[in-house]
């Protein structure tokens, strides 16, 4: 059941009829979320994880890292997280990183790839890229061990601290997927509108 959105007061408003937990705006926060409130609507991941803010205060932080920009560069990352929530099934997230993948500078030929609605193989060609999707692949859909040929192949274009951080990020993309698909997160009005104009659908 999708949420939808309306026009109240100006402001595209989320109807949270479809929601299992509605995310809390900032005057239902707990007095420790409000923090994460002042720069405005922190969006419905935190929104959500309002509702536990001593977890809150502790999942944020550590998203923040894994997910942004480090000695990993910010086009890197976004092949996982889009790929990652593409393997498993994630609307929101698929749907929210599409333009954040693009503005990292992932083309719109890669990022359909990425999204799971074209061929990998067509859309890239550098053997890093494709070292990162089969070692992102495995991780996120596989079971036991990863297999010789894709370790050795992430081994040989990826430092150790680059294949720790790549794998976290793996995990943590996966734990936010899992969250955002079984609590029903909506994606932003303005996401599905970024959407439209790149020339992508939202994800079914």
């Amino acid at each position: 059941m999708a949420c939808n959105t309306e026009r109240i007061g100006g402001t595209d408003a989320i109807v949270t009829s479809g929601v299992v937990v509605a995310p809390l705006e900032a005057a239902q926060a707990p007095l420790l979320a409000r923090p994460f409130y002042a720069g405005g609507d922190p969006g419905p991941i935190a929104a959500t994880l309002a509702h536990v803010p001593e977890l809150m205060e502790v999942a944020l932080p550590f998203l923040g890292v894994a997910l942004s920009p480090s000695s990993i560069d910010w086009r890197t990352k976004e092949i996982v997280i889009v790929r990652t929530s593409a393997l498993l099934s994630c609307r929101y997230c698929v749907d929210s990183h599409t333009p954040v993948a693009l503005d990292s500078g992932l083309t719109p030929t890669e990022v359909h790839a990425l999204r799971d609605e074209s061929e990998i193989a067509a859309a890239f060609s550098s053997q890093r890229d494709l070292a990162l999707l089969g070692w992102t692949d495995e991780l996120a859909i596989g079971r036991g061990s990863v297999s010789a040929a894709v370790t050795d192949a992430m081994t040989a274009h990826f430092a150790d601290h680059e294949i720790v951080e790549l794998t976290v990020l793996v995990g943590a993309t996966m734990l936010l997927n899992r969250f955002a698909t079984a609590l029903r997160l909506p994606v932003s009005p303005e996401t599905l509108v970024r959407l439209a104009a790149e020339g992508f659908e939202p994800t079914p």
